[in-house]
């Protein structure tokens, strides 16, 4: 079953004999020339057009896009925090406010207690300014995850960084899975060409590919894909019958092709979810099955169906058998018949066989 792309999103045949592609509006110029020539004017856009644009899928935001954002290993900031904190310790020390006890303890020379002056205590408050800053920006940075980070309402980078990372503690950071993910959805309801009611299970394959994108560009980027899954099924499902029929079968594509519409769903939900950095590797359905107040009367219809096709690929095969019956008689010689009497014989040998055949097919 072929496959019409139009754009980033993929439609699937209508099962009509003939198709006819969709004119594009003309212009107003060429449906009524003036008599005198006159000035052009823009056409004015039209409600199919206007409809067009609203069916095309989002384009992404091009001023916002993952980037690297400001970030580096933890040790590095453990070592200033521990620098930091020790030429504090060493100014106290210096200016004899260390308690007798501790000094003891560490067995460390006794100091005057002179105390400090003005700029040692503005050292020991940078120190222990540094320290908390250092400290306050550490992280963990986990595989199949990454930070966004935000400043003052303004995107400043993502970090993918693992192990101990260090992150300015003045920055908003969120975090977003970025992992390979699946989702399989509940029963869907659905609609085939032909109006019938469905019930549509779709399996998708996904990953966020632009961390930036699926945060701040939507509320949630979950709920976007789920929502965009159950309105692209029921797009594509509305394009083509759930079952044929008619004959000849194989020439009238249906739901029942799994890889065309599955091609399809992903195609569509990849180019609608492109936009909110999230990237549609597959959608396949899982389940296609007729609604419970439509199942027991397509089955009917289904199981008719078969029975029609059947009794012909029977009476094709007793009508073989009766034709090369009656030309091995007649010409090897074994009988002479005339008009009536071949109508006869080949009366009686296909009653003959159809009865054999049905028999026999009954009885398994």
């Amino acid at each position: 079953m072929d496959l019409l792309f139009r754009g980033d999103t993929a439609e699937l045949p209508k099962p009509t004999k003939t198709a006819h592609a969709p004119k594009s509006p003309q212009p107003l110029k060429s449906l009524q020339p003036p008599k005198s020539p006159q000035p052009q004017k823009s056409p004015e856009p039209t409600e199919e057009s206007g409809a067009a644009k609203r069916l095309s899928p989002p384009r992404p935001d091009r001023d916002l896009a993952e980037r690297r954002g400001p970030a580096c290993s933890g040790w590095w900031a453990l070592l200033v925090a521990l620098l930091a904190l020790g030429g504090a310790a060493w100014l106290i020390w210096a200016g004899g406010l260390v308690p007798v006890r501790i000094t003891d303890f560490l067995a460390l020379p006794e100091r005057p207690r002179n105390g400090l002056v003005a700029w040692q205590w503005a050292a020991v408050g940078g120190c222990g300014a540094v320290a908390l800053f250092a400290l306050g920006g550490l992280t963990r940075g986990r595989v199949g995850s990454a930070w966004t980070l935000s400043l003052f309402g303004r995107y400043r980078g993502s970090v993918r960084r693992t192990g101990l990372v260090w992150i300015s503690p003045l920055m908003l950071r969120r975090r977003v899975d970025v992992r390979l993910r699946h989702w399989r959805s509940e029963p869907m309801a659905a609609v085939d060409a032909e109006g019938i009611e469905l019930r549509v299970v779709v399996l998708v394959v996904w990953q966020v590919k632009d961390a930036a994108r699926a945060l701040l560009t939507v509320d949630d980027h979950l709920a976007y894909l789920r929502e965009q899954v159950e309105a692209v099924t029921a797009r594509v499902v509305s394009r083509l019958p759930a079952d044929s029929f008619r004959e000849p079968a194989d020439d009238v594509p249906t739901l029942r092709d799994a890889e065309a519409v599955g091609d399809a769903l992903g195609a569509t939900l990849a180019a609608e979810c492109r936009a909110v950095g999230v990237e549609v590797f597959s959608a396949r359905p899982t389940r296609v099955e007729y609604a419970p107040e439509m199942a027991a009367a397509m089955q009917r219809r289904q199981l008719a169906a078969i029975d029609a096709k059947h009794r012909d690929t029977v009476l094709t095969s007793v009508l073989d058998a009766v034709d090369d019956t009656v030309r091995r008689l007649t010409e090897r010689g074994l009988v002479t018949l005339d008009d009536y009497e071949r109508k006869a014989l080949v009366k009686d040998l296909t009653v003959a066989f159809y009865t054999a055949r049905g028999s026999a097919v009954d009885t398994h």
